[in-house]
């Protein structure tokens, strides 16, 4: 089982990591949105007794049990496209997902 994230978002969340001194970068998955699950990011300033840690350029993800199976193999990328920037999931489980890309189905 694995995450990982690209040199260009590792270098994002590096950046933001050192702005906040936050141990890690915590990924779920939440049930929302009009394809029933969306991610959720955010910094984690401690470790939790539960979470699953995997380190990826640098950067520890910190994963809760109950997500693992939806986010592995995930790869999180930083992306620019036009005037519009942000993280992108690029989720292999993921069999549709809504039209804005904001939720999935797995």
């Amino acid at each position: 089982m694995s995450i990982t994230l690209t040199e260009n978002a590792a270098e994002r969340v590096h950046r933001f990591l050192a702005q906040r001194a936050a141990v890690g970068l915590r990924l779920a998955v939440k049930t929302s949105g009009c394809s029933g699950m969306a991610y959720a990011l955010e910094f984690a300033d401690a470790f939790g007794t539960d979470d699953l840690r995997f380190e990826s350029h640098g950067v520890t993800l910190l994963i809760d049990p109950k997500s693992l199976p939806y986010l592995d193999g995930t790869e999180l990328d930083f992306v620019r496209e036009g005037l519009n920037e942000g993280f992108k999931f690029n989720n292999p489980n993921v069999k549709n997902q809504c039209g804005c890309g904001e939720s999935f189905t797995v």
